[in-house]
């Protein structure tokens, strides 16, 4: 599973066999989302509200960066 990211507690990866649409997966500790690249809308939320929102603040400011490592990956 590529790590995108780790900051701050918080891991940003995708799955080796993943699909469209475009998402990544967070997670801190025990807890888990899934987040939309395109949209940052959070799917399959198990995390607490304020690292929702600390992990989608850290999204939003690479978020172009995923998106191109998402794509040299499954193209």
């Amino acid at each position: 599973m590529p790590t995108l990211l780790i900051y701050e507690g918080f891991k940003f990866f995708f799955y080796a066999n993943e699909h469209e649409p475009k998402h990544i997966h967070v997670m801190k500790g025990g807890d888990f989302a899934k987040i939309k690249l395109t949209t940052f809308k959070v799917i399959n939320c198990h995390m607490k509200p304020k690292d929702v929102k600390k992990a989608l603040m850290v999204l939003e400011i690479h978020n172009s960066e995923f998106e191109r490592k998402w794509d040299e990956y499954f193209n």
